[in-house]
């Protein structure tokens, strides 16, 4: 069984089983009933699902010349006021190392969807501004994204309202902003 193609990604092989449920089925065999199985289970799935996305988001962003973190960074400039952020606001927003925030932004300048231009405060600083051939990237993803509809198309309103909820209580109690 090969992978098939949807909206032209490749979709990953699909095994005869469920490799979650069954290392759940093992971790009880091996630690008990009341070993923590139905956590790991949950935690396992919820970064399966993100790579799940992950490669599905970086396949519809590369049709567009773009990786999915490229294309985040594209989004988060078109939202700005102003069309433009320091590197170092931009990597808080994109929650990824300064490091990564500048290669992203060379790498879209590479491609003429950003410019940098010097910070008036700050001498050392630059600013990554959206061009107009980046915005038109950003929403061609965007629209591809939509028409995947971000790959959970399989979850009704209420399930998206519900999973939401749940998400956003992890990521609250881990810090990952102000509640």
């Amino acid at each position: 069984m090969g992978p098939t193609t949807v909206l032209g990604v490749s979709e990953p092989v699909r095994l005869p089983f469920d490799p979650i449920e069954r290392a759940r089925e093992l971790w009880v065999d091996r630690w008990g009933e009341g070993s923590r199985a139905d956590e790991m289970a949950t935690a396992t799935s919820v970064m399966r699902v993100q790579q799940l996305l992950l490669g599905r988001f970086d396949a519809i962003a590369g049709r567009h010349g773009l990786t999915f973190a490229r294309y985040e960074a594209l989004v988060l400039l078109a939202f700005s006021r102003r069309g433009r952020l320091s590197m170092s606001r931009i990597g808080e927003r994109l929650m990824v190392h300064p490091t990564s925030a500048t290669n992203i932004v060379q790498r879209l300048v590479a491609q003429g969807f950003v410019e940098r231009v010097p910070n008036p405060a700050d001498r050392r600083g630059a600013f990554a501004v959206i061009t107009r051939a980046g915005l038109e990237a950003m929403e061609a993803v965007t629209a591809d994204l939509e028409d995947a509809d971000f790959g959970l198309g399989m979850l009704d309103a209420r399930q998206h309202a519900e999973l939401f909820e749940l998400l956003h209580v992890v990521r609250a109690s881990a810090g990952d902003f102000q509640a």
